[in-house]
């Protein structure tokens, strides 16, 4: 086992079937607070799919991406995030209600640089994480649960396929 690498009694463990729960509870939060987004941004790659499960449950077309590159494996990370192209075309976006999405707020560096790329390109914005970590320094307006543990997401807690082909753990 990597060393870098949780045991089970320290992961949290999220579901297909609770990922939908938990999207669909975040999108009736931001209907309740009377936020109507013109455009979902997704901070890629961990927000992509709650941000097109969120943007279904709004009925939101829009959508968008910002490429924010951290973690760089488990438990490592850069010094600091970095923004990747493409560029979100931010052009269109100044008097917009723009709604960030991300998987979790773990450090909160990275949505604390994607809130300020958006805000500083004119948009009026609300941000929304599946989790939050509660050492966070940015917090989410709507989180769907707080945990101190890492979390295992459906989408990515079997690697890629070329580490799972190779014999390889997750995160290798």
């Amino acid at each position: 086992m990597d060393e870098g690498m949780p045991v089970a009694a320290e992961r949290e463990t999220l579901s297909w079937d609770d990922f939908g729960g938990a999207t669909r509870e975040l999108a009736r939060a931001v209907v309740a607070d009377e936020f109507a987004p013109d455009i979902v941004v997704a901070i890629a790659r961990g927000g992509l799919l709650p941000a097109g499960a969120i943007a279904y449950g709004l009925g939101v077309k829009s959508c968008g991406a910002l490429n924010v590159e951290f973690y760089t494996g488990i438990g490592t990370v850069l010094d600091a995030p970095e923004i990747l192209p493409p560029d979100l075309d931010v052009s269109a976006l100044p008097g917009k209600r723009v709604l960030l999405v991300d998987d979790v707020a773990d450090s909160g560096r990275t949505l604390a640089l994607a809130v300020q790329l958006l805000r500083d390109a004119g948009a009026d914005v609300r941000s929304v994480c599946i989790y939050t970590k509660p050492g966070s320094i940015a917090l989410p307006d709507y989180s769907w649960r707080e945990t101190d543990r890492w979390i295992d997401f459906p989408w990515s807690f079997r690697g890629t396929v070329v580490q799972e082909d190779a014999g390889l753990p997750a995160g290798a």
